[in-house]
């Protein structure tokens, strides 16, 4: 096993995790793989510990977001992977994440240019479960972490008649991801229309899918994963007086908040939701130039339809002044462009009276690409509420491939 991995974990305020993490990466991995860790302007001591173990380690690599406020780990992915990454593999590494032996051979193993390989998460019962990881409670903080049950469990052969570790690997991507430097570099990165966080996961896969390159997940090399303990969950996990995990309801503000931004940024480069099968492999819609003419639209349909069209015409210029105040510092995209516009020139114009609209109609609306993908012609016609005037059926989403913010 020649080549060598550089773990890229940015972390902020997470100093037991990330501890918790290095150490498990020492332990079972080694002290051949680099381990490139940024602290994201961290007020528990965190750049004092890093500064601590680089004299230590000579395998550490530390950056540090000297603030006034977080850049969160869109950005400081690829600073991490542009500025000090030195091998040309890197891995994609929360700072919650145990590796267990023999991850990085299983990795290794299967990574190659224009593959990207995801580790299988192993993960206490915080979020439903789902084919693509193994729900196993053995643990769902550091203290109470059992890691003589789980090396016991990895050790053991058994483990292998698990009904989802039949097969070695399957398609899909998730964290912990590992890609060739030069092949991350080359479609620009994360996005960081996401900044602080959230979705830039989703829209680099897409990215990716686009692009040609394979995505395939092991079987065979592991992960525990407490998960979501930087920003989602920021007072850790708990459990109720059964010893049942409690987590409903505890997300905080600053990630539900920045959470929906992000999912509005998406909508409105994408057209779409986050789209993938049950292995979490990617599904791209077509994009396609969508322009709405609303009758009767007040400031709620605005909020609610804006995302989801590539320009939109509503005959009220005061109103689209006053969303654009609101509005426009959530966002990187011109919204005087998307939303000023004197005429509607899309390839594709949608035309109807918001007024109508029911949660249906809304639905059938956000899904239009897909139905146009399948039945779509020249031509105009009228579905449920919409009337459609279909122009040019050309498409964009590998324009969208390359990161040009970056």
């Amino acid at each position: 096993m020649d080549k060598t991995i550089s773990f890229i974990q940015p972390s902020r305020n997470n100093l037991k995790y990330l501890k918790w993490s290095y150490e498990a990466i020492r332990k079972n991995l080694g002290y051949r793989h680099e381990i490139c860790m940024a602290d994201d302007f961290s007020n528990d001591g965190t750049w004092e510990w890093l500064q601590d173990i680089a004299k230590k380690d000579q395998n550490v690599k530390i950056h540090r977001n000297e603030g006034p406020t977080r850049l969160g780990h869109t950005i400081l992915y690829d600073t991490l992977i542009n500025d000090y990454a030195t091998n040309d593999i890197v891995m994609i590494y929360h700072a919650d994440m145990y590796a267990l032996p023999g991850l990085d051979e299983e990795i290794l193993k299967h990574i190659k240019p224009g593959v990207v390989v995801s580790g299988t998460r192993i993960e206490p019962p915080l979020h439903p479960d789902g084919v693509e990881k193994l729900l196993i409670d053995f643990g769902i903080e550091p203290e109470e972490f059992k890691e003589d049950e789980l090396l016991s469990w990895h050790n053991a052969s058994s483990k292998l008649n698990h009904p989802k570790l039949e097969k070695e690997t399957t398609e899909g991507i998730f964290a912990p991801w590992a890609i060739y430097k030069k092949d991350f570099q080359s479609i620009g990165g994360h996005d960081p229309l996401y900044a602080p966080q959230s979705k830039e996961d989703s829209d680099i896969f897409n990215r990716f899918i686009l692009n040609g390159y394979k995505t395939i997940q092991t079987w065979r090399g592991f992960v525990y994963h407490m998960t979501c303990r930087g920003s989602r969950f920021a007072e850790g996990a708990k459990r109720n007086p059964e010893g049942e995990v409690a987590m409903v309801g505890r997300e905080t503000d600053e990630w539900l908040t920045q959470n929906e931004r992000s999912t509005r940024n998406f909508a409105r480069k994408w057209s779409s939701y986050c789209l993938h099968d049950d292995y979490l492999k990617p599904y791209i819609q077509p994009k396609y130039d969508i322009g709405y003419v609303v009758k009767n639209c007040d400031m709620n349909s605005l909020v609610g339809l804006e995302p989801w069209s590539d320009s939109m015409y509503i005959g009220d210029e005061e109103l689209v002044k006053q969303y654009i105040k609101i509005e426009q510092t959530q966002t990187e995209f011109d919204l005087k462009e998307r939303l000023l516009k004197s005429d509607i020139d899309n390839n594709i114009v949608v035309s109807f009276d918001v007024s109508r609209l029911r949660q249906e109609d809304y639905e059938m609306l956000i899904m239009l690409p897909e139905i146009i993908k399948d039945s779509g012609k020249i031509g105009e016609f009228t579905l449920g509420i919409f009337d459609i005037e279909i122009k040019s059926l050309e498409t964009y989403e590998k324009e969208l491939i390359k990161c040009n913010l970056n």
